[in-house]
């Protein structure tokens, strides 16, 4: 079973504004226990790499992280995993991108997911989130 990283986790290893918690996001990606990521989580990382952070794209940098991500598993969006997203989205009483963030991990097969977005504990249907930067 893989673990499914959401946009978050990587960010954080490239913030220098939360020391303790790019430690860790840095400590996650070079372990590489088989990590899996969606489209979306690629997308959602260029963005805040290169708007939010202000991280140069001069030279690309943003999107070489996402070239690098993208050597790992990467889940499509596809038209059934919005589907069955709005439908989770529905019986869990979450944002729809939440819900696509816990299809992808079913879809990948990953049973958890590394975020600190989502409620940290939580069930949904056997897929457990987690939130590595709680000590």
């Amino acid at each position: 079973m893989g673990v499914f990283l959401d946009t978050n986790v990587v960010v954080y290893a490239f913030d220098g504004a939360e020391p303790a918690k790019k430690r860790i996001a840095i400590e996650i990606l070079e372990a590489g226990d088989r990590l899996v990521v969606s489209t979306q989580v690629l997308l959602e990382t260029w963005w805040v790499l290169a708007r939010k952070l202000g991280i140069p794209l001069a030279d690309d940098s943003a999107s070489k992280v996402v070239e690098e991500l993208s050597s790992l598993p990467v889940v499509s969006t596809d038209p059934e995993l919005v589907r069955r997203a709005i439908d989770a989205g529905r019986r869990f009483h979450i944002a729809v991108w939440d819900a696509l963030i816990i299809e992808a991990a079913r879809t990948g097969g990953c049973r958890r997911i590394l975020s600190e977005d989502l409620n940290s504990g939580q069930d949904f249907d056997g897929v457990t989130v987690e939130n590595p930067f709680t000590v």
